[in-house]
Order: structure tokens, then sequence, then C-alpha cells
């Protein structure tokens, strides 16, 4: 399921008039929790839209609980009426995120995943965890590009939490930051050497098991990022 968190405003758009037809149908036939939807190829007749664009319009009610697809079966509400029109409401009033709404989720969740890692880490977590920190040690130390390498760093870390919703939250933020990601302004100024001891405090906190001191380097290692959005609001 492709659910991305900066789609084109031209896709989003397309979204939100097929999922606005589908309420509309919904609201018509008086549909309730466990009734059925027409199948793709009937919704793409009665709208006049591609098939693929009722897909993708059916995968983001599915994303968000209202909807479920089931093999054989079709795809049936989950949630009852009144509870599924104010949450397509508030689905086709969301805008794309701006960095600064990403950056704050991100440091929000990490703070939680790192303290959660420090206590419920495997040492195949921490095993996981030293593997991405030295690929973004061999790729910061020589000046190649180590952002992707530093976000598999966090990824991994949300992974030892043992929280699945945490790990997919981060799954989702990755790439939106990837891709809007302010490296000159965010990353002026920055010594090697220093953001390597801080991926290094950060792991050592988490190796000893103490959640506090891996909070506590978390938040230090986001104190320029932190201060970089508080200075744009």
């Amino acid at each position: 399921m492709k659910i991305s968190l900066i789609d084109e405003n031209s896709n989003r758009l397309t979204q939100n008039i097929i999922i606005c037809n589908i309420r509309d149908f919904i609201n018509a036939k008086n549909l309730e929790s466990g009734d059925k939807l027409p199948s793709e190829r009937i919704m793409s007749e009665r709208f006049n839209v591609k098939r693929n664009h009722i897909r993708e319009a059916i995968r983001k009610l599915e994303f968000y609980g209202l909807v479920k697809s089931m093999s054989q079966s079709g795809t049936v509400l989950t949630i009852g009426l009144i509870g599924f029109n104010g949450m397509v409401e508030e689905i086709i009033s969301l805008d794309a995120p701006s960095f600064n709404e990403l950056v704050e989720t991100r440091i929000s969740l990490e703070l939680k995943t790192v303290w959660l890692a420090s206590k419920r880490r495997t040492e195949t977590d921490l095993q996981n965890i030293e593997d991405t920190l030295n690929a973004f040690k061999a790729k910061i130390s020589v000046g190649d590009d180590y952002l992707e390498e530093d976000l598999l760093f966090h990824l991994a870390i949300a992974k030892a939490s043992k929280n699945n919703t945490m790990v997919s939250l981060m799954l989702l933020l990755i790439p939106p930051i990837l891709k809007t990601y302010e490296r000159d302004t965010v990353c002026e100024g920055d010594l090697v050497i220093t953001e390597i001891e801080k991926h290094e405090n950060i792991f050592l906190a988490i190796k000893s098991q103490n959640p506090e001191l891996a909070k506590e380097m978390m938040n230090a290692h986001f104190y320029k990022l932190s201060n970089h959005i508080k200075n744009k609001d």
C-alpha cells in the first residue's frame, strides 16, 4: 500500500475528489459499518475515472481505518456513517506537512522510541543499531552524503522500541524528511567529530539500558534542529 505524507497537489486533489464521491455514494445508500462498497470497476464507471485512481483512494481510506479490503469479499466499511463522514472531512482538509511539522513530529516520536529502546532492546537490536551507526560514521568521516545512513540509525532505534506503531510512523516520516531536508541551513557549521560523538552517546545510553540518559542524549542530538524550527515559527 503506497501512502505518502507529501503527495503532489494534483494527486491529492484527484484522490480527494474521488473520496468525496465515495462518501456521497455511501451516504446516498445509507451504508453502515460492515456494508460492502461497489467494486473498483463499478465505481470507476460511475465516477468516470481510472480504476487505479479508485484504488488509490480506497487505499487511503483503508490507511485511516475507514474501510477494509478483503480478498474475495471486496471492500467494506469499518466505521459507522457519522464517524465516516467526520473522518473524511478531516482527511480531505489535510495539507501536506511542512518541513517544520515533520521535524516536530519526528523529535517527539524519537524521544519516546529511544526511551523505550533502551529498556527493551535485545542484543540483536543493539547489533543492528551499531551496524547502522558504523555505516553513518563511514560516510560522514569521508565527506560523503550520510543522511540516509543517519535516518537508518534512527529507524533501527525505533525497531528496538518494540512498538510497531512507532516504527510505522517513522517509515512514513523518513521519505518526506529526506525529500524536504533543509541541509544547508540545518547542518551549517556542524563538525564531523561532534556529530559522531552525539550518535555514539545515544548508542552507549541504549547499550547501558539507561532510558533517561538515552532520552537526554537524543534531545542533545536534536538541539540544533529544534532551534532551527523554533526560529522559523
